[in-house]
């Protein structure tokens, strides 16, 4: 009996040190502007984790990523941009140029976190988190480039995730977000 005990105990400590028990709101980020955003403040809502970029081809999904997010920001749905530079220096700006450009250019009001790193060596947690399915308990999707989106549930898990090329009105997310079965 103390082993079978034993050994469960381990397999949770194993567990935690892992990372699978995490979810979307066990993590921090900065806003563009600066501020502190607790990632726990978007519990029980459907959340499109996106890595962003200025100067790339797959840009103008902005404009369908706003669009995406005024129809369905009032269905508990909301969209978090993460700018990146990882890709072919796609994303040089500062946070403050980043900011004014998506403003500017996209009208986007969906929240839009500081610029951060989405893979290799300094690759920021949360997408330690997403990327690795050692960490989120569901599937490896390494970022192949600006514009991966990443699905988190109601309770902040990780369903699923769509490649840069695929666009943010397909079917597949939209479905998800009104509660259809694919």
């Amino acid at each position: 009996m103390k082993k079978i005990i034993l050994t469960s105990v381990l397999m949770i400590m194993i567990l935690g040190v892992f990372g699978q028990g995490k979810t979307l709101y066990d993590f921090k980020a900065t806003t563009l502007d600066g501020s502190p955003f607790n990632l726990s403040s978007l519990k029980g809502k459907k959340v499109l984790v996106v890595n962003t970029a200025s100067k790339c081809g797959l840009t103008p999904q902005y404009e369908i990523l706003q669009k995406l997010y005024d129809t369905y920001k009032d269905r508990n749905f909301v969209i978090v941009g993460f700018p990146a530079n990882n890709f072919a220096s796609q994303e040089p700006g500062t946070n403050s140029e980043i900011q004014e450009f998506c403003k500017k250019n996209y009208g986007v009001t969906f929240p839009m976190m500081s610029k951060i790193s989405v893979k290799g060596n300094d690759i920021d947690p949360l997408y330690k988190w997403l990327t690795l399915k050692t960490l989120n308990g569901v599937v490896d999707a390494e970022v192949q480039w600006n514009f991966q989106k990443f699905m988190i549930d109601e309770q902040g898990k990780l369903v699923g995730f769509l490649t840069p090329k695929e666009l943010p009105n397909s079917e597949k997310i939209i479905s998800w977000i009104e509660g259809k079965k694919n």
